[in-house]
């Protein structure tokens, strides 16, 4: 007889650890902890005058961060999630900059921000002090890559790319319809966004033979456009050019349409609703005929659309802060996975070496110099029948351009 022991254990004990063991062998992965999260920062407007746009940010970069996860997250690094520290710049630069420290101290290891310029030359900041790699989603003012942030990077254009195509395009609508239009007058609000894109357009426009009229400036918030479309009936431009954000841009068309003034064209340079789907189901009249030059997605792409319509199934509209955001964060999850690390100075190496191409946007290839993206570039839309078409360039676009609307 034995006592059924084997080393002082008994035997049921014996085989029971033995039978562990061999399928912990077996299957070596369940000894190994799931990679950590790689922790990406948002910091956007949600709150405060921006918030509309801020909120279509987040929920851009949201969406981002659960298609990359859904894929496997980052390859390169054991499939590690990505995993968003949500921040709300309440719609204030210096906001901003402290949502981003405290994002960084909870352990961010990139930053995507901040929808407005100002947010974002306040955020890009702070994020240069530890070299935490910032990608910019929408912010356009070029004072934001013109100081040397060797961690601040932008997948899209910059103002005066936008403004000097703006012109470009505007001087070639105007002379395909006979060099109609001779006056312009541009209405802007007055923040780092506005204001920039209102002195590079007083400097091209003269240029290209148009004579600016007048040049308006207000803040953001704005309540009453009032006293200002009066100015512009009274100046009576052929052109009205407004650079400014979605409520301001509605109050001012709507103030515009009531007043009955009726200019050859409403061409808007980043116009903050002139290219959204929102203003257009809302306020059709207002918005029927309306031009803007400005961040837009490429129509014909499988890979837009099949976004466009997941944006959609949330009940969201497909809006540039969206896909700007989104793309943003794909860029800097696509430099992580690239780097096969979190390092500040390899991610940063590898944004600037990125070719990336899953966009869906009218880019040329991605090449980063100084942290811009030079293939970046806008385009022209015009709102007709309801709908959102691009008129320009060519090869994008859905509709012919209808000028002068009068």
């Amino acid at each position: 007889m034995t006592n059924g022991t084997k080393g002082g254990l008994p035997r049921r004990a014996f085989l029971a650890g033995t039978a562990a063991a061999t399928g912990l062998l077996a299957a070596p992965s369940l000894l190994r902890a799931a990679p950590e999260a790689i922790k990406i920062g948002l910091i956007h407007p949600v709150t405060g005058a921006l918030s509309y746009s801020g909120n279509q940010c987040r929920a851009g970069g949201e969406m981002a961060i659960a298609d990359i996860n859904a894929a496997g997250g980052i390859k390169s690094m054991g499939g590690a999630k990505l995993q968003a520290i949500l921040g709300d710049s309440q719609s204030k630069p210096a906001i901003g900059a402290s949502e981003t420290v405290r994002a960084i101290e909870d352990g961010a290891k990139g930053i995507v921000a901040g929808y407005a310029s100002s947010i974002c030359l306040a955020t890009t900041q702070e994020a240069a002090k530890t070299n935490t790699p910032h990608v910019v989603d929408v912010g356009v003012a070029d004072s934001i890559m013109e100081r040397g942030l060797t961690n601040t990077f932008r997948f899209g254009p910059g103002y005066g790319k936008i403004a000097r195509d703006a012109v470009t395009s505007l001087d070639a609508i105007n002379k395909a319809a006979g060099s109609p239009a001779k006056t312009v007058v541009i209405v802007h609000e007055d923040s780092a966004f506005g204001t920039g894109t209102a002195k590079l357009l007083s400097t091209e426009l003269p240029k290209h033979g148009f004579k600016i009229l007048k040049v308006i400036a207000h803040p953001t918030p704005m309540r009453d456009f009032t006293n200002i479309a009066l100015q512009v009936k009274a100046a009576n431009p052929d052109i009205i050019i407004p650079a400014n954000y979605y409520n301001e841009y509605v109050l001012f068309a709507r103030t515009i349409r009531q007043q009955r003034i009726k200019p050859m064209a409403i061409y808007s340079v980043l116009g903050g609703a002139a290219s959204s789907y929102k203003f257009v189901k809302d306020f059709p009249e207002a918005a029927e005929g309306v031009m803007d030059t400005n961040h837009w997605f490429n129509p014909k792409s499988d890979l837009a659309q099949e976004r466009k319509k997941a944006t959609e199934a949330k009940g969201l509209y497909y809006t540039y802060e969206v896909y700007l955001t989104y793309n943003a964060v794909a860029l800097l999850a696509d430099a992580i996975e690239r780097a096969g690390s979190t390092d500040h100075a390899k991610v940063i190496a590898a944004l600037n070496a990125s070719t990336w191409d899953k966009s869906g946007m009218p880019y040329g290839p991605t090449k980063m110099v100084k942290g811009q993206n030079t293939g970046a570039q806008p385009v022209n839309t015009q709102v007709q029948g309801g709908q959102i078409d691009v008129i320009r360039p060519a090869q994008f676009a859905q509709a012919q351009v209808k000028f002068p609307m009068v």
